[in-house]
């Protein structure tokens, strides 16, 4: 047979749309030519899949080969076609039986020996891959992190020969072990921080409500220690956000098996540049944002980023997605993630104290590069002083993380039953249905209004916090003790822009 056909998976930001790799075996000149739109990576497959052939004691035809990769207006990059064109190679000169490979789909690169080696988005693939009755085989590496996905006929081998014996029905592959430890990740603990009662308090109601915090305070009072210590907070991952933050992840080539259902803690440095944080490339890869889907995202020094940069995340913190467009590529990923920044309360840090030499121009200057709409985005403003030394001194006495993860986790589960989802994530008519206030409680709030001059954003997300505050004190409604906390989170904000 002169034609054959193999089925791969492409990838378009988190999608994986199906690929058919058709390959022609015709007379004429020797050659391979490969067409629909591959990019660098794939059109050096000539190279790596003749070796391979070869290598696997298979024969590569002395013929004119043209192998399709189809549809032909989406382009293709990566290795990971490099196994569906060498089975098509083999089957269109009759080394395979050509209709033995509609029922499989194929994805791997391949070594100069034949041997295959891992791809990246294995996961995002088989997700897609799973609905559509056919057997995917995969790299062993790969497969091992595929299978998390739960779903689908799996199978994972280790070179092209042991595909092709598979094809051939003369040895079977097996599916891959879906039983490899789970390491046991340890967080630190919350009983390590000294003092610090409030910014306690604060991490506190950031966890039960998926809330986004701002810690300001001097070098050394302990922000990073605190932000570090959130994540041991959180409630575990379902299985559903287990799977969508292991799918991103996968695009990258970060995932850990051993860390799968476990929260992302990301912390990029402040020379992250914007294409980094929010993703970008071409194609599109996804940045720190989404790689902290469902997880923690630390900016540190938050000033100290590019304004710019700074000014990407005001869409995501809204919608919890972005969307990256390049010219012929567009890709959308998720980014839900949980913001916590530090930041110190002038360029030395030491505002106040007779070490300050910051004049007030250059204080002002370093506070205005963060803009009014970012922070107004931000639920949570909590001032971290500096601790006394008797304090220092003293025995930890606060409570350890998972004291205060049982009430977190209290808390959340009640959102989930109320509504659904995190306060945090309550918009439009779900305000007012679940974060009613009281005709006392709407005067306070009014009152807070005018005095600190709210947006109504600002005004929506002290309801939504205060909702929080009520669920960790059991509360069925939000009483004006809750309201009064909410709005004390909100008072640096008119602080820094004074």
């Amino acid at each position: 047979m002169t034609l054959a056909v193999a089925l791969s998976r492409g990838l378009e930001g988190l999608e994986a749309p199906l690929i058919t790799v058709e390959v022609h075996a015709a007379n004429g000149l020797p050659g391979l030519t490969l067409v629909g739109l591959p990019d660098t990576e794939v059109r050096e497959a000539r190279d790596r899949v003749r070796a391979a052939i070869l290598n696997s004691g298979f024969e590569f035809p002395n013929r004119r080969l043209t192998v399709n990769l189809a549809p032909a207006d989406l382009p293709k990059e990566s290795g990971r076609f490099d196994l569906p064109i060498a089975l098509g190679i083999l089957a269109a000169s009759g080394q395979l039986p050509a209709s033995r490979l509609a029922g499989y789909e194929f994805a791997g690169e391949l070594s100069l020996s034949g041997e295959l080696r891992p791809v990246r988005g294995a996961l995002a693939m088989m997700l897609q891959a799973s609905g559509d009755g056919r057997c995917f085989i995969l790299p062993a590496a790969s497969a091992a992190e595929a299978s998390l996905c739960g779903q689908g006929n799996l199978l994972a081998a280790r070179s092209l020969l042991e595909v092709c014996a598979h094809i051939n029905g003369a040895q079977q592959l097996s599916a891959p072990e879906t039983d490899a430890a789970r390491r046991e990740v340890v967080f630190p603990d919350l009983a390590d921080v000294r003092g610090q009662h409030q910014a306690r308090r604060a991490l506190e109601i950031a966890a039960a409500g998926r809330h986004s915090l701002l810690l300001s305070g001097p070098p050394g009072t302990g922000k990073s220690m605190l932000a570090s210590r959130l994540p041991g907070l959180l409630p575990p991952l379902s299985e559903e956000e287990a799977r969508a933050s292991a799918a991103i992840l996968s695009l990258t080539s970060q995932f850990d098996p051993g860390r799968y259902g476990t929260r992302v803690y990301r912390q990029p440095h402040h020379t992250t540049s914007a294409a980094a944080l929010v993703g970008g490339g071409n194609p599109p890869r996804p940045g720190e944002i989404s790689l902290a889907h469902h997880g923690v995202l630390f900016l540190d020094e938050l000033p100290e980023f590019d304004r710019k940069v700074l000014e990407t995340l005001r869409e995501p913190l809204e919608s919890g997605r972005i969307h990256i467009a390049r010219a012929g590529r567009q890709a959308d990923f998720p980014a839900a993630f949980q913001l916590v920044a530090a930041m110190n309360p002038c360029p030395c840090g030491h505002l106040g104290q007779a070490r300050c030499r910051c004049t007030p121009d250059q204080v002002a200057r370093y506070r205005h590069k963060l803009s009014g709409p970012l922070l107004d985005r931000i639920d949570i403003f909590v001032d971290v002083p500096p601790l006394p030394a008797t304090t220092l001194a003293a025995t930890a006495d606060g409570e350890d993380s998972a004291t205060v993860r049982a009430r977190v986790s209290r808390a959340w589960i009640g959102q989930q039953r109320r509504q659904g989802k995190a306060n945090a994530h309550l918009a439009g008519r779900e305000i007012d249905q679940f974060c009613a206030l009281d005709d006392a409680g709407m005067r306070l709030l009014q009152q807070a209004a005018e005095r600190l001059q709210l947006s109504a954003r600002a005004w929506h997300r002290i309801q939504r916090l205060a909702r929080t505050i009520a669920d960790l004190a059991a509360s069925e409604t939000i009483l004006p003790s809750h309201l009064r906390e909410a709005i004390q989170y909100r008072r640096f904000t008119t602080d820094i822009h004074a």
